[in-house]
């Protein structure tokens, strides 16, 4: 019978913990998010605030409406139009600037996200209205769920209608890569979002 080497145990036995550190890390972050969306649905039940992700007329000129019928909710649309488009269709709903807080600090959906939750958290904000256009909902959903749920902000969805095709799944996977990057570095991996 040949005895193993030393260091063909030693080898064996960093794998097994380097495998282990993996399953390990893999059941916190599916736990992790879970249980943090699941605290904030506790917590707030009802949205406290809307998130419209900017860019088209159309998500603005809804979002304004529907913030008649929510009359005490603070709006957000990030990188949406330009303010001298922006603030007349907010001003037309009659909803005054003092409500309406438009950032441009992102320069895509992952930045939508994580250009905004400083403010939201500063504000103890944990419930949302997410709103954007039907066919970008599926990619804005799936970071939003990593982004927000992994600082324990929950979402309720709403869509514009669009004429536009789904998202492809390509886009939506390297998206929800660019979130977990964020969540574990803080980088966003925007320039990743030329090379799709």
């Amino acid at each position: 019978m040949k005895i193993p080497k030393m260091g063909m145990l030693l080898r064996f036995s960093a794998l097994r913990l380097i495998k282990l550190a993996i399953i390990g890390f893999l059941v916190v972050l599916m736990t992790f998010i879970p249980v943090r969306i699941a605290i904030a649905n506790i917590q707030a039940p009802q949205p406290q605030a809307i998130l419209t992700l900017g860019s088209w007329l159309d998500r603005e000129y809804f979002t304004a409406q529907f913030a008649t019928k929510h009359p005490n909710l603070e709006i957000w649309v990030s990188s949406g139009t330009s303010p001298e488009f922006a603030r007349p269709i907010f001003r037309a709903f009659g909803i005054p600037n003092s409500r309406v807080h438009l950032d441009y600090r992102a320069v895509d959906t992952v930045t939508n996200f994580t250009t905004l939750i400083n403010d939201f958290k500063s504000r103890k904000i944990q419930h949302l209205y997410l709103i954007t256009s039907a066919y970008h909902i599926t990619r804005a959903k799936a970071i939003a769920t990593l982004i927000l749920g992994s600082q324990g902000i929950i979402f309720t969805p709403l869509t514009v209608s669009s004429n536009e095709p789904s998202e492809s799944w390509l886009r939506i996977l390297r998206d929800i890569c660019r979130s977990l990057l964020w969540i574990f570095t803080g980088r966003t991996g925007a320039s990743l979002n030329s090379h799709f």
